[in-house]
């Protein structure tokens, strides 16, 4: 579904040497891009191909280019002419039977031999190795590059009456297949009057016939052969009718063929393929002119694409570019020489409409109706001659087409509005040409400015544009290329529903001459009257109606593209303020230009996609040349975030990324973006190579549509997408948050109004968010901030913050005041209320329940109608809920009734359930309440039933209690006897006794005055305060207060407490001696010091003296060992530090991260033998160690025990190196306890050992403080600086900045000073 639009037909005059002298073969030399012209006055004229080094060169009248006579007998003229890409020189066939080498460079002629008949046909091989020669007697002759003749063979069979004096054949013709292994001929006898010929295929290697066809009218020797091989193209003539092409296969059988469609004294001289074998051009000579027909085949149709016409004495001749497919070489016999270049365009207009060019006809299918590849169609417009080129506006509610014929006519017609077309299905609309009075020229590039002008770029003064120039205005035009405005009115009334194809009339309101190439235009869609004109080299400025083109201005600078790009578009974006143009445009080797900037180097195809109001785009839809489709955010692509987000649009195939990936793999190769259903179809339309239309819906683009739509507010829309492309229906609620969805849910019901649409919305609703998860690689499109800001203000209560129950609960109530009662609507409110998290099953049983009750009662309540019956209502809730549920649900409703029916449509035995059933129906209510209740956990109701079934049955409360006791607290409100709540307290503290909750159950012992459990309780937790008060009340004796104490102490040092028993020693056992032994242990040396000045003993004196000396002798030896760890861990971080730091480094180009390496390699880290720092033991030491207390000691142990040992080497050691050094600071407690010794040394007179001991412990506090923040500075870092990263320079920095803090507060300054 694609246009061929002609862009760029730069020309050239060569100048001549004689009068009468005509061009008459041509041949290319690819690698120098040089170009070869032989007259038939024997004159070799070599010119260059254009391109941005000649362009000037080539637009001229005459243009310069060598000249070189090729000297041969008289009347001997070249009748054969190729380029030898192997020798770099022409090889030139006579009429005489000369064949030449011809080297262009040095002007040097070389005859390698002559052949008798003279040389008919020169056709080297497709690989250069072989060159096929036919001869006026029908010889064919293959031989080497090297001029050895491998075979030759007669062309074919000579009539009997043949004098085989004379050459025999007038034309002839060998066209290779693309391969070489076949070649195919056909020749023309001089004396034959019967046009009746075969077409020969030819084995390469051995020269033997292959296949030949049956004896057909063939017009001329006009054959070729198709390069991918598939085809043989020929022309057949049948007497009266119009000339057709045929189509032979390798073995000779036709295969198929089509009209050329024109009179029947048409010939065809010329027929040949492009490289792609995708076209093919002929040239058509009818009685009034010539022509170079183009022809395209798809879905087993021959579309004519394009039509240049020719004057009849010009006798055009052409060749197609062997590497450039859409590039077309032509030359005249007076030397006029025009390289076309061609360029597909999607015929998919603006909005969606497909306008196929097919000869003199416009296919028209609007896609948003019928996605109809042609060549079927809805409608088409029938022109007078072939269709060039074509402009579509679509503005307004207007539909104007304007079409360039090849007559050089310019019609217009005006469609009626497209929802009208249905009515035009199968019609032919005849659009006249428009009238005016001056000439228009050839028609390059055509575009509407508005309703009522078109911009054109034409020439005048090509050969190939005098067909159009015959009148006397326009022979006054200078040569030139000029940009046209023109202004159309209509004569006649518009009528809507018709439209129309008569009575324009055109005038060319403004003309510019123009220096360069234009290889395109565009119009601006924000004003109306302006465009963009790019020249050759990406130039582009802005084209201002009636003012021309301004250049200059910085806004069109930043237009322009970085080179020539064919495909050029202008779209309206948006940037949050206003609307402004962005150009994109699409150069010859995939690289799509935004402005000066290249986004993507293997484009294919692209389109754009809007579903705003005011038709901003806001996607861009690439397929790249590797079948990859991508869809971008337009954002995405103004602020240059593409190249990272879509890996420079190349699929890497990551395993690990196949999930994320943001592009769709395109299922058949060579298929091509086309076009898109703008809004809600948010489509994209591929064509296959095959012609096929496919039509797929991103996922992105529909997400897109669907956000579009519910933001507007427009619910319905959005459901029904949601519905058709299978999305979650969490979408619609996730959009903007949930919360901001309960203000909408009464609008959403008003619009659906579609109660099977709510109640699948209701039943897809999960608590999770789908734009943070399942579409999270999709959904780029943010809600307005104003919507996100939304609260459930009006929704507070045990759902706030559950996303479904909220959402059903707004949605139920919604449905209860704005749908009227149905029994579909009682469905829907029954389908929220057992969706909801958790299901509101008893709410919904109640609503089952009352329309149980309407049926029973058996009145005429017009409301019954209005209702479901209760057994459907009932299968509807089973259906959507656990049937156990549902049951259990049932029983709390305390309805036995309500519960069989339940049991019975859930499928449950009767055998099951009735005698349980039958069994509560025979208690009481409470008991069969109470009985319910246990039954279904529910505790709290179960025991307010059983408390008011009366005392008969307090054995059962209190096992229930005993059985939950959270259920104590309900109990002692409920229970007013003074004597069973004490029995109930004291099961609550037998409770907390069980599980070993000592203090909770001594104090509630005391409160119902339980002293002997009391008693044990604090004895079992430890807390000998609450003993001795208890003992106090108990009134024990002095003995048995005594022998208690002493238990207690003993107790008390096996807890790890000797402070506490140090207390009981010294209060109740008078042991002066054993309570300061006790308060050394736990090194509370001032009031072990006070004690044994209060009691004045000195042996007591000495032994607190001996202790603390002990002890600081110790505690220094700890600290320096301690200094030394730290040291020793530190360079073992910053020694495995580094080297991951060198292993990252060198890993980096694999992309894989040093943390992910396995054991094994990440044990190379590991190179140092310095594992000591891991293995020293400890010193020896004793009851006084650096452990500042027992209970400290065992939480160092379980610290160092959950941190798990040092592994060296592997992943986690620079870590596990960190939390040891952390793990190695002086705890609140050892502080403490040292500031406590340094104050008795300081007692003791022992000042000298309290100094040293306050430096020791300053010292490796400073350096364990110095090396932690050393490594945290250094894990986010990928440098390790050898002179700034080391212990010194960190406890020089630390020493004054920390040195006051609250962290060394255990210091004492009078031991700072020397």
């Amino acid at each position: 579904m694609n246009n061929l639009k002609l862009y760029s037909d730069p020309s050239l005059n060569l100048e001549l040497k004689s009068t009468g002298e005509v061009v008459s073969f041509s041949a290319l030399d690819i690698e120098r891009n040089r170009l070869f012209f032989a007259s038939s006055n024997n004159f070799i004229y070599t010119t260059q191909l254009p391109s941005s080094q000649n362009e000037k060169i080539w637009g001229k009248t005459f243009s310069h280019s060598e000249v070189e006579p090729i000297d041969l007998e008289p009347g001997d003229f070249i009748t054969a002419f190729d380029y030898l890409l192997e020798k770099e020189a022409l090889v030139v066939g006579t009429s005489s039977g000369l064949l030449l080498l011809h080297n262009v460079d040095d002007n040097a002629t070389e005859v390698v031999g002559r052949l008798e008949g003279g040389v008919k046909c020169i056709s080297p091989s497709p690989d250069g190795d072989l060159l096929g020669i036919i001869t006026g007697f029908g010889q064919i002759i293959v031989m080497t590059h090297d001029w050895d003749v491998l075979y030759e063979n007669a062309l074919g069979d000579l009539p009997e009456d043949v004098d085989l004096s004379e050459p025999t054949f007038s034309s002839c013709y060998i066209s290779w297949r693309g391969d070489g292994k076949y070649f195919v001929t056909l020749g023309e006898l001089d004396s034959s009057s019967s046009s009746h010929k075969k077409i020969k295929v030819w084995e390469r290697d051995t020269g033997e016939l292959h296949a030949a066809s049956e004896s057909k009218a063939f017009m001329g020797t006009v054959l070729e052969w198709m390069p991918s091989g598939a085809k043989i193209a020929s022309v057949e003539k049948v007497e009266n009718k119009c000339p057709s092409i045929v189509f032979f296969e390798r073995n000779g059988l036709e295969r198929s063929s089509f009209s050329i469609n024109e009179l029947t004294d048409a010939k065809v001289e010329i027929l040949k393929w492009n490289c792609n074998s995708d076209l093919l051009a002929a040239v058509v000579r009818s009685e009034t002119y010539d022509s170079i027909k183009i022809w395209f085949f798809s879905n087993n149709h021959w579309y004519l694409k394009q039509e240049i016409r020719y004057l009849r004495e010009d006798g055009v001749k052409f060749t197609w570019h062997p590497t450039k497919s859409l590039q077309l070489i032509c030359w005249t016999l007076g030397g006029h020489v025009t390289v076309s270049s061609f360029v597909w365009v999607t015929a998919v207009m603006e909005n969606s409409t497909a306008l196929v060019i097919d000869e003199s006809k416009i296919l028209a299918t609007p896609l948003s109706l019928s996605l109809m590849p042609p060549p079927m169609y809805l409608f088409n417009l029938k022109f007078s001659s072939a269709v060039r080129d074509i402009a579509f506006y679509t503005k307004n509610s207007k539909n104007l087409l304007a079409a360039f014929l090849s007559d050089g006519c310019l019609c217009v017609a005006e469609l009626p509005p497209l929802d009208t077309w249905e009515e035009l299905e199968g019609k032919e609309l005849s659009v006249e040409a428009s009238s005016s009075e001056t000439t228009f020229g050839l028609f390059l590039h055509l575009i509407w400015l508005d309703a009522h002008i078109l911009l054109g770029v034409s020439h005048f003064g090509f050969s190939h544009s005098n067909y159009f120039s015959r009148t006397a205005s326009s022979k006054d035009m200078p040569h030139g290329y000029y940009l046209q405005e023109i202004e159309l009115s209509c004569s006649e009334d518009h009528v809507p529903s018709l439209g129309t194809c008569t009575g324009w009339h055109a005038r060319i309101a403004n003309q510019i001459p123009l220096e360069g190439l234009v290889i395109g235009i565009a119009p601006n869609p924000i004003k109306n009257c302006l465009a963009f004109v790019q020249f050759d080299g990406g130039k582009v400025f802005e084209y201002i109606s009636n003012l021309g083109i301004t250049g200059g201005a910085p806004k069109t600078e930043d237009m322009s593209l970085s080179s020539s790009c064919p495909w050029m578009s202008v779209v309206p974006v948006s940037d949050s303020v206003s609307l402004r143009p962005l150009l994109f445009g699409l150069d010859d080797n995939g690289r799509l230009h935004v402005g000066g900037n290249i986004i993507c180097n293997n484009c294919g195809s692209f389109s754009f996609y809007s579903n705003s109001a005011d038709l901003a785009i806001t996607h861009l839809i690439l397929g790249t040349k590797q079948d990859l489709l991508f869809v971008l955010d337009i954002g995405d692509v103004l602020d240059g975030k593409l190249e990272v987000q879509y890996e420079k649009f190349v699929h890497a195939g990551n395993k690990r990324r196949e999930e994320d990936k943001n592009f769709i793999n395109i299922w058949e190769r060579g298929a091509k973006v086309i076009g898109v259903l703008h809004g809600d179809e948010a489509a994209v339309i591929l064509q296959t190579a095959r012609g096929n239309l496919e039509c797929i819906y991103p996922r992105k683009l529909v997400l897109a549509s669907i956000i579009n739509a519910l933001v507007q507010g427009r619910f319905r829309d959005g459901l029904v997408m949601v519905r058709r492309h299978r999305i979650d229906f969490n979408v619609i609620v996730d959009h903007c948050g949930w919360q901001a969805f309960l203000q909408s849910a009464a609008e959403f019901v008003r619009q659906v109004n579609n109660l099977s649409y709510i109640t699948e919305f209701v039943c897809s609703i999960k608590n999770e968010n789908i734009t943070e998860t399942l579409y999270k690689n999709y959904l780029s499109l943010p809600c307005p901030r104003e919507a996100q800001d939304v609260q459930a203000g009006d929704f507070k209560g045990s759902f706030t913050n559950n996303k479904v129950s909220s959402v059903l609960m707004s949605i139920r109530r919604a449905l209860e005041e704005q749908v009227s009662e149905s029994p579909a609507r009682e469905l829907c409110i029954l389908t929220t209320l057992a969706r909801s998290d958790p299901p509101v099953l008893e709410e919904a049983l109640e609503r089952v329940k009352i329309i149980r009750e309407m049926e029973l009662s058996g009145s005429d309540d017009p409301r019954r109608k209005s209702y479901p019956s209760a057994e459907e209502a009932l299968k509807h809730l089973l259906w959507l809920s656990d049937s156990e549920a549902v049951y259990q649900a049932s029983l709390g409703l305390y309805d036995l009734h309500l519960a069989a029916m339940v049991a019975l449509n859930s499928q449950r035995d009767p055998k099951e359930f009735l005698p349980f059933l039958q069994e509560l129906e025979r208690m009481p209510v409470h008991l069969m309440r109470y009985k319910i209740d246990v039954r279904l956990h529910r505790h709290e109701s179960a025991l307010k039933h059983i408390v008011s079934a009366g005392d008969a049955y307090y054995a059962d409360w209190l096992n229930l209690m005993k059985e939950n006791p959270q259920l104590f607290p309900l109990g002692l409100q409920l229970i007013t006897d003074p004597s069973k709540r004490k029995e109930v307290i004291e099961a609550w503290g037998d409770h907390f006794n069980n599980e070993e909750r000592f203090d909770d159950a001594a104090t509630t012992y005391l409160c119902c005055f339980s002293l002997e459990k009391a008693l044990k309780a604090y004895r079992a937790c430890g807390n000998w305060r609450g003993v001795m008060t208890v003992a106090g009340l108990l009134k024990l004796g002095k003995e048995e207060i005594m022998q208690l104490s002493h238990d207690l102490c003993e107790e008390l040092q096996a807890l790890g407490k000797p402070g506490e028993a140090a207390k009981i020693a010294l209060e109740y056992c008078g042991d002066v001696k054993s309570g300061i032994e006790l308060l050394v242990t736990a090194r509370d040396w001032e009031e072990a010091l006070r004690v044994a000045f209060m009691h004045k003993g000195d042996d007591l004196f000495s032994e607190v003296e001996n202790a603390s000396l002990e002890c600081s002798s110790l505690l220094i030896g700890e600290y320096e060992e301690g200094l030394e760890k730290v040291g020793k861990y530190l360079a073992r971080y910053l020694a495995v530090r580094q080297r991951r730091l060198l292993l990252a480094a060198k890993l980096q180009s694999e992309d894989q991260s040093v943390y992910d390496l396995d054991d094994d390699t990440a044990s190379e880290a590991s190179s140092f033998s310095g594992m000591s720092a891991y293995t020293m033991g400890t010193r020896k030491g004793s009851a006084a160690s650096i452990s500042s207390s027992t209970a400290s000691k065992g939480r160092g142990t379980r610290r160092q025990r959950n941190r798990g040992k040092i592994r060296a080497g592997s992943p986690g050691e620079e870590m596990a190196l960190v939390e040891h050094l952390k793990g190695m600071s002086l705890t609140s407690g050892a502080k403490r306890e040292l500031k406590s010794l340094l104050v008795s040394l300081v007692m003791l007179g022992k000042e000298e050992i309290a100094k040293k001991l306050q430096r020791a412990g300053e010292a490796f506090q400073l350096s364990q403080m110095a090396a932690v923040k050393l490594a945290e500075d250094t894990i986010p870092n990928n440098i390790i600086d050898e002179h700034a990263h080391t212990l010194e320079h960190y406890v020089h920095k630390l020493r004054s900045e920390q040195l006051h803090s609250d962290a060394f507060v255990w210091q004492y300054k009078v031991l700072l000073s020397s």
